[in-house]
């Protein structure tokens, strides 16, 4: 073999090599993660999808990963997108308590990491954004307490009237938020002996079975004499609804949800569920991703400084968190179609599934 030969095998080999390495860097976008609790939820899938797309348009590599409900896992997904180099995070908790361990050791290595929906019990992290949760609250106590006529309840003829609570998942900060704006309406009604609080139980995981188990024992044990229900999601007011309709009381319980979801609101139109909470996501996600670009990129973002114990409701947390809230609407029968229809939230067959067509207003 030739020394020039050898020469030019070797430029050859240096070139494969160099080509191969390059290959290996990827394709040398700045990369960010997504990080869900679960996709059992109908909205997270969907705002996983929205997220993704937008930051790919804005020209980000997307990792994204999902914890089916296990916290550890959810940890250990966010080490190994730190390890894979990514420069932020979005992060919707399973355990706004545990997060705060993965999420600060990310922010110690200079990653952004954002809270999505769901507090991360952290000041490490970047941002918080959400909804008006507490608002949330009041609106489901309101919606239910309305559509039970509670000025005009004969307390002397009937007694209080007799409420059951079931929150959300113990482990979202979120279903203490929402709590605390449903005790807002509902602890003076309970003072002024309008109405009795018969059962309070929290919902593990948001799961709607588990909604449903829970329902089906307080009925046994109120012997069916319930008149409201105060819910914190769909999925759980969906999963009590199904224990209230054996029973015969469906629709005539008052029942609250959260969500806007497709079943939501077709069983708003059945005149099943009572209400909903339009927490409008269209307006969330695209928030989540202008400020992870604005935060990557140095920029200053439009945030206002809130104590981890008031967004905890919990005087013990320390430190403070970003944030940026969004605000709220009450959606019921009367209003289903413009706020939710007609704005195209859900779409018009989802939310009149069997309906009748005389029944229907016109498509928008």
């Amino acid at each position: 073999m030739s020394r020039k030969f050898r020469l030019v095998t070797a430029i050859l080999l240096v070139a494969m090599l160099m080509t191969s390495l390059a290959g290996c860097k990827g394709s040398g976008k700045v990369k960010v993660g997504l990080s869900f609790s679960d996709f059992a939820t109908e909205r997270w899938k969907n705002e996983e999808i929205l997220m993704r797309k937008l930051l790919e348009d804005k020209g980000y590599e997307v990792i994204s990963q999902e914890a089916a409900h296990d916290v550890k896992l959810q940890n250990d997904q966010i080490d190994n997108m730190v390890t894979q180099g990514v420069k932020a995070i979005i992060i919707v908790a399973e355990d706004g308590d545990a997060a705060a361990t993965a999420a600060s050791a990310a922010a110690k290595k200079g990653v952004i990491v954002l809270a999505y929906d769901r507090l991360i019990k952290t000041p490490d992290i970047s941002a918080y954004v959400s909804f008006n949760n507490v608002e949330v609250g009041r609106q489901q106590a309101l919606g239910v307490m309305s559509a039970l006529n509670i000025d005009n309840w004969d307390v002397a003829g009937k007694g209080p009237a007799r409420v059951v609570k079931l929150g959300g998942s113990p482990t979202d900060n979120n279903a203490i938020l929402f709590r605390q704006g449903q005790d807002e309406i509902l602890d003076p009604l309970e003072k002024a002996g309008k109405i009795e609080i018969v059962a309070d139980q929290w919902v593990e995981n948001w799961d709607a079975a588990n909604a449903l188990k829970l329902m089906e024992n307080i009925l046994v044990a109120a012997g069916n004499d319930i008149d409201a229900v105060v819910a914190s999601n769909d999925g759980t007011g969906l999963g009590a609804l199904q224990a209230l309709k054996a029973q015969g009381l469906a629709g005539i319980v008052p029942i609250s949800g959260q969500d806007a979801t497709a079943p939501g609101c077709n069983s708003i139109v059945k005149g099943e569920l009572t209400v909903s909470i339009l927490k409008d996501i269209r307006d969330l996600s695209p928030l989540a991703i202008d400020l992870v670009d604005q935060l990557i990129k140095g920029e200053k973002a439009d945030l206002k400084m809130y104590t981890l114990a008031e967004l905890t409701n919990d005087p013990s947390m320390k430190g403070e968190v970003p944030c940026k809230f969004l605000p709220v609407y009450q959606v019921n029968k009367g209003n289903v179609y413009d706020l939710v229809v007609k704005s195209g939230f859900q779409s018009y067959d989802d939310v009149y599934r069997d309906i009748p067509e005389a029944q229907r207003p016109a498509k928008p």
